[in-house]
């Protein structure tokens, strides 16, 4: 978003949303937070002052803020907001709106059923994380795929089998899954169609304009579905989350933490493409995140 680089089909829609050459519409970015609310209007029902909440603002942004203020009726918003897990920290918790809601959606088009082979290409990073834990608590035998520094990491969190991209090519191997999800984009779209068992899903979170085409195809002519686009972000989703969280299923994974005056060296850490999980920007002073 903020350095407005999209897909081919996104690119003119969304600079007409936020600005043609720079993000001059919208002036504080940030999607995910966690804090304490500091006053509620008068017709909130769902959250009082002192509450410890946890959210997404969606296409709201100005979530890289010391203070925000949000509707407080789950239908009036663009993201969603619930009561932060009660055994997470802010930095914990903060971690979990966009990415665990990304990998929750997902996971729930590949109808994942008990003991099914499911492959997660991009497991290190933040969705790639929660995605690992969820199929794992759908009953899947789950294959993480990432680089080297990050294959002790996905098994911790419960990967099953590890595979090295800069060692090995999965699409490659005589393997076959039940479910790929590709959350970085950078597999072969061929390929992976191939590594597909029939009656497969292709869940594809970054699409590029030819693989929605070809996934269009591909879903009309063979038994295998490609499946891509938005992820909805709902409050109700959200608490699904936190449930889990609080139940000890899911965690967050935290390379890093920054303070706000640092942003931009974290943005720059991100942008390495190296990161395990999630980089989180902390604000000491008023104890959010």
């Amino acid at each position: 978003m903020r350095s407005l680089k999209f897909p081919l089909f996104l690119s003119l829609p969304m600079r007409m949303y936020v600005g043609l050459r720079r993000p001059t519409r919208i002036k504080i970015i940030g999607q995910e937070l966690a804090g304490e609310v500091e006053a509620a209007g008068k017709d909130v029902k769902l959250f009082r002052k002192g509450d410890q909440v946890f959210g997404t603002t969606g296409f709201g942004f100005g979530a890289y803020a010391e203070y925000i203020c949000l509707p407080g009726e789950p239908k009036e918003m663009k993201g969603g907001l619930a009561i932060k897990p009660a055994n997470m920290t802010y930095e914990e918790a903060a971690a979990v709106p966009v990415a665990g809601l990304e990998a929750l959606h997902f996971l729930r088009q590949g109808n994942i059923q008990r003991g099914q082979k499911v492959l997660i290409n991009g497991a290190g990073g933040s969705i790639g994380t929660f995605a690992v834990q969820l199929a794992k608590h759908f009953w899947a035998e789950v294959t993480a795929v990432d680089g080297t520094g990050k294959l002790d990491m996905l098994r911790s969190i419960g990967a099953d089998h590890v595979i090295d991209y800069t060692k090995e090519d999965f699409t490659q191997s005589s393997e076959a899954y039940d479910v790929i999800f590709d959350v970085v984009g950078k597999s072969s779209f061929s390929h992976s169609i191939r590594s597909l068992k029939e009656n497969g899903r292709y869940l594809l979170a970054n699409p590029t304009l030819s693989q929605m085409v070809r996934g269009r195809w591909t879903s009309m002519r063979t038994s295998k579905k490609v499946i891509g686009g938005a992820a909805s972000h709902r409050t109700e989703d959200l608490i699904f989350l936190k449930e889990f969280v609080e139940a000890g299923k899911i965690k967050s994974v935290i390379d890093r933490s920054y303070p706000l005056e640092q942003i931009a060296e974290a943005h720059r850490y991100v942008e390495t493409g190296h990161k395990q999980g999630n980089v989180v920007i902390t604000l000491e002073q008023s104890h959010k995140t």
